[in-house]
């Protein structure tokens, strides 16, 4: 593959989101200054990859691969002045429980890459939402060498990529049934490990909101537009997710799959269990959720009068709970108010000397 000496900028791209063109062309791939809030920028001049290294023409090769290979749901941002260092982001695919999800990586080459693979951190928001993926920036891959595996699996100098490695986790690491990526965590198909995992999807799921409130509140540098109108555009199919995985009606997880109630069933939208912790967490951050989204010019009229009106129900629902429940007290402190001046007439005063009297008790 022929290379220009100087790496170019690629041409805009627009990228799909929910079938539909966002208005807002982002380029998948493109060449910025800014490093500032880069994982490794602080790395030593030894560390910068000098310009006829055998290191930087990889590099320049990896560039265009990614220039002209990226999927609509991976976007990179390499740097001008900082060649060993690379940002991408990765967007959560359907079916799983981080769709619609951001998930950032910073990159770094080292000095005599390929003959190592690239360290990779995983901006995680302090937030740990795979088996894979640890809340302090590490990420096990047997690609990265970072988890043992076959030898077909680990890195190899002369064929692995910077591509393969981003595809791979978005297909092998942020997958539909997260909980099977940790050794030890038994088989697909056995009840007890299928209910482990539903469990643990609604626990990412909540997760992966978590980690939107907090992109929207301080996107990382050169993607500050990308992460606002990404979630101002897909909005409406989180918040739709959002409630049908409280309602019960779709396995949390499996919205915008075909087979959206369990994995294998579309036919009884109404009989998936979901935890009254889950409900309960999801409840608070829809809400949230709902204020960032209109913040960042998403159309979201609709679910906040939703919200209004479930909220005036709960309320109503309370006052009539409450009210019973008055009602039930004031009655019950009657009749003990009554059966106190029977039992002390009966022990005290005129009514004990009667009873005496009457031979019921004995003198």
């Amino acid at each position: 593959m022929a290379l220009p000496a100087k790496p170019t900028r690629a041409t805009t791209h627009n990228y799909e989101i929910e079938g539909k063109l966002n208005a807002l062309s982002f380029k998948r791939f493109d060449v910025v200054s800014d490093d500032s809030d880069h994982c490794f920028r602080k790395n030593g001049p030894d560390c910068i990859i000098k310009t006829a290294s055998k290191a930087h023409k990889k590099i320049m090769k990896e560039w265009r691969i990614l220039e002209k290979h990226l999927p609509d749901s991976i976007f990179v941002r390499v740097y001008e002045n900082r060649t060993e260092l690379l940002r991408a982001v990765i967007v959560g695919a359907a079916g799983t429980p981080y769709h619609n999800g951001l998930y950032f990586f910073d990159f770094y080459f080292p000095p005599d890459y390929p003959t190592r693979p690239p360290r990779v951190y995983y901006h995680s928001c302090g937030l740990k939402l795979n088996p894979n993926l640890y809340s302090d920036g590490r990420v096990c891959l047997s690609l990265l060498n970072t988890w043992p595996g076959k030898k077909f699996e680990m890195w190899n100098p002369n064929e692995s990529t910077v591509l393969q490695i981003l595809v791979s986790i978005q297909a092998l690491v942020l997958n539909e049934k997260p909980y099977f990526n940790e050794p030890g965590h038994g088989i697909f198909g056995r009840a007890i490990w299928e209910n482990r995992s539903k469990a643990y999807n609604e626990d990412v799921f909540l997760l992966s909101c978590k980690t939107m409130l907090l992109l929207l509140r301080r996107p990382p540098k050169n993607f500050e537009v990308f992460v606002r109108n990404h979630f101002r555009d897909r909005a409406d199919s989180i918040l739709r997710a959002c409630i049908a995985y409280m309602d019960g009606s779709v396995r949390v997880g499996y919205h915008g799959n075909n087979n959206e109630n369990d994995g294998s069933s579309s036919s009884s939208l109404s009989s998936v269990e979901v935890s009254e912790k889950f409900k309960a967490s999801m409840e608070k951050l829809y809400s949230e959720l709902l204020i960032a989204f209109q913040k960042s010019g998403a159309s979201v009229g609709n679910f906040v009068e939703r919200l209004k009106i479930e909220k005036k129900t709960t309320t109503s629902r309370l006052q009539v709970v409450v009210k019973k429940k008055n009602k039930k007290s004031w009655i019950s402190k009657r009749v003990f108010s009554k059966l106190k001046k029977v039992l002390t007439f009966l022990r005290f005063g005129r009514g004990k000397a009667d009873v005496r009297s009457n031979g019921i008790v004995g003198t």
